[in-house]
């Protein structure tokens, strides 16, 4: 069996999460939908292949180990699982996945509008299947199979990153312990090689395991209560709290207090401040101070403005959605439900979202645009301090991306100035 990862076109609805990365390299709950796609191949020498946005493809071929699209089609030993990119990467859909394509019946899998998942065969659907240019969403709907519902789950809006990553973090973080190789320090607390806990560390594993990748180091007098993820490398600086759902991504450095969040690798936010039921890209860093809130005053749930649409989250709390690259200065204040794009600089008080690019002092009454030359530079500058080399891909994804949201900063109706 082979799997093609696709975008289809509802993906720009994620944004700023999938600005800069392909949906299916989300984390949510521990996993991103690309581990499990591997999983699925792994016993049968299968491969993953991928269909991207064009600003993204040179960055996923170097950092994927994936197929041409067309190889994974052509697949003359069995069937090609075409997976949306947006599909929630949950045990749950793992197995179903696994189960639809064990038994290898041609099928379009649908989730209300959008296509979930088909199930491919030489014999019914064509090698030269337009996965390079326009939808290919669209391109397997035409195909002459059988489709039906299904109750696999897909992210509609940035803040199911935070929904769905609550909900199955426990059981996704059960089946990492169960499928890795660790050592048990105590009740529900699994450790890798390499990684250190220092001392006078509380632990409270009664809602979830602790799981500690190889490499991680936590400094004394912290507090963790499951279910939580430290990724490999990762740093948790003294007396913080990390809680209640908790995954960080490898090689981040945090401090503070967070509870019920994604932070992706590389990522910083050493010092003490507030990070509550959020998504934080890769590459940010949070000032000293800066907290986000994640409860409105009146306990109502949280509404958040995508575009030009207000949708109800039906969640009582919702953080901060935060693209990769974003700066915040020292005390910086997100206000509940907020976006912060891509490549931006925040200062004072976030009380709307912020456009990518952007300097954003609005609480001082400077709002201007971040030209992308300074952010290649500031890239530069950051990889060097992680010992990673800036790839020409890595520069051209600054340089597309800032083409791509040009339309947030002519939305906002700002006074954006060079």
């Amino acid at each position: 069996m082979n799997v093609l990862l696709f975008e289809d076109v509802a993906v720009d609805r994620l944004f700023p999460a999938t600005t800069g990365r392909p949906a299916f390299a989300i984390t949510c709950g521990g996993y991103r939908l690309y581990d499990l796609a591997a999983k699925l191949v792994e016993h049968d020498a299968g491969a993953v292949a991928a269909v991207v946005r064009p600003h993204l493809a040179a960055l996923v071929e170097a950092d994927f180990p994936l197929v041409k699209p067309s190889q994974a089609l052509k697949n003359d030993a069995g069937v090609t699982l075409a997976i949306n990119a947006r599909l929630v990467p949950s045990m749950t859909a793992l197995d179903r996945l696994g189960k639809l394509a064990a038994a290898g019946i041609p099928s379009v899998v649908r989730h209300g509008e959008s296509i979930a998942a088909a199930v491919l065969t030489p014999e019914h659907c064509p090698a030269d299947l337009p996965y390079a240019d326009g939808d290919l969403s669209t391109a397997l709907r035409d195909l002459p199979l059988p489709s039906w519902e299904s109750d696999l789950l897909l992210f509609d809006y940035p803040h199911d990153l935070v929904r769905h990553h609550v909900a199955l973090c426990r059981a996704s973080l059960e089946h990492r312990v169960a499928s890795g190789e660790y050592r048990q320090l105590g009740d529900g607390v699994f450790v890798a090689n390499d990684a250190r806990l220092g001392e006078h560390v509380v632990t409270d594993t009664k809602a979830g395991p602790i799981v500690v990748e190889a490499g991680a180091t936590v400094g004394p007098f912290c507090f963790l209560r499951g279910p939580v993820l430290l990724g490999a490398k990762c740093r948790v600086s003294e007396h913080s709290a990390i809680k209640d759902g908790v995954c960080l991504g490898h090689t981040t450095k945090i401090g503070g207090e967070i509870e019920a969040s994604v932070i992706e690798p590389y990522t910083n936010k050493q010092h003490h401040g507030f990070v509550g039921h959020s998504y934080l890209g890769s590459w940010i860093n949070l000032g000293a101070g800066t907290c986000n809130s994640d409860l409105k005053n009146t306990y109502g749930t949280v509404k958040m403005d995508y575009g030009r649409e207000r949708v109800d989250t039906q969640m009582q709390f919702v953080g901060a959605v935060i693209g990769d690259y974003a700066k915040t200065a020292i005390n910086t204040g997100i206000f509940t439900g907020k976006t912060i794009g891509v490549c931006s600089m925040v200062y004072g008080f976030v009380t709307t979202n912020v456009p990518s690019f952007t300097n954003y002092a609005r609480f001082f009454g400077q709002v201007t645009e971040s030209p992308p030359d300074v952010l290649v530079a500031t890239q530069a500058r950051m990889f060097a301090r992680r010992n990673v080399p800036q790839r020409p891909c890595d520069v051209e994804l600054i340089q597309a991306m800032y083409e791509l949201t040009r339309h947030e900063r002519q939305m906002a109706g700002e006074p954006l100035s060079l």
